[in-house]
């Protein structure tokens, strides 16, 4: 069962995924309205096929400009927030009816169709959801399972690495290539730098760090089930290293066991998250 609560996967929000949606809606989009001849395009009499297909394309791509739109500024949302799976469906709906709105109003405007305004919306959100949601699923799909494929390949290089390298966390870029790793003993925190992640970590006994190219959402992918948690926005945390949980009037702060180290912040989002890690750790050690 789906749960709706959930944060949508990151490979829904990367770069080279929204412009695989925006091209592959609009070419659907192209070959759905030739086919079908939607939202009024019977009454574009007096045109020869590549005239048709002229005019088609220039409609569709100022339709499919809603979708580009949309898709910048969720884009940018999803780097302040989380968006769970509920909330980009309501995205998506929000989607179709503001490219409807456009079909109806270029239908009532410049096609001078006689039905009323309120049913060309209802018949082109219909028509719309065809245009959006088919291409729009097959690409989840086709997103989901290469997210699966990338973390296979990256389970068995794993597993290959670490049977010559004991005790080694590796680190791949936004392309899937190994570029960094470390034992986990020596890593202190992540952090979120635009589209890189900032890894820091002990080196010979100083602190450096190692900027590498990718998500800290598709980070925190790899680290799941482990102790490497995210606790904001901006950072993940290894909890090996954690030694103090301090609460200021801004909140949830982490100290690390080096003294060097900032403290890293615990956003409200994360708190249970934190707070469920902290609980296993005392268990262990009243266990011992």
């Amino acid at each position: 069962m789906v749960d709706f609560q959930k944060p949508i996967p990151p490979y829904l929000n990367e770069k080279r995924n929204i412009v695989r949606l925006v091209l592959f809606a609009s070419l659907f989009a192209l070959v759905f309205i030739n086919i079908y001849s939607p939202f009024g395009v019977e009454k574009w009499f007096s045109l020869t096929s590549l005239e048709f297909l002229t005019y088609s394309s220039l409609i569709i791509l100022t339709g499919v400009l809603v979708v580009v739109i949309s898709r910048i500024i969720m884009f940018q949302v999803c780097k302040r927030h989380l968006i769970n799976i509920w909330q980009y469906l309501l995205w998506i709906f929000t989607e179709v009816f503001f490219m409807a709105l456009f079909y109806a109003l270029f239908q009532k405007l410049f096609l001078d169709d006689y039905r009323i305004f309120s049913d060309l919306v209802k018949a082109s959100v219909r028509n719309t959801a065809l245009v959006l949601l088919l291409p729009y699923s097959i690409l989840w799909l086709y997103f989901s399972w290469r997210d699966k494929k990338e973390q296979i390949d990256r389970l068995e290089d794993v597993q290959a690495f670490s049977t010559s390298t004991r005790n080694m966390i590796p680190f791949y870029d936004d392309k899937g290539i190994l570029k960094f790793s470390i034992k986990k003993e020596n890593l202190l925190y992540l952090e979120s730098a635009e589209n890189y992640v900032s890894i820091c970590y002990l080196n010979k006994g100083k602190v450096s760090k190692y900027l590498l190219r990718d998500t800290l959402k598709k980070t925190e992918e790899n680290f799941s089930g482990t102790d490497i948690i995210r606790c904001h926005r901006s950072y993940m945390v290894n909890f090996d290293k954690v030694k103090v949980i301090r609460k200021d009037k801004d909140g949830l702060k982490l100290e690390l066991d080096n003294p060097s180290i900032i403290d890293i912040p615990v956003s409200k989002t994360y708190v249970n998250s934190v707070m469920q890690t902290f609980s296993k750790y005392c268990q262990t050690n009243d266990a011992g």
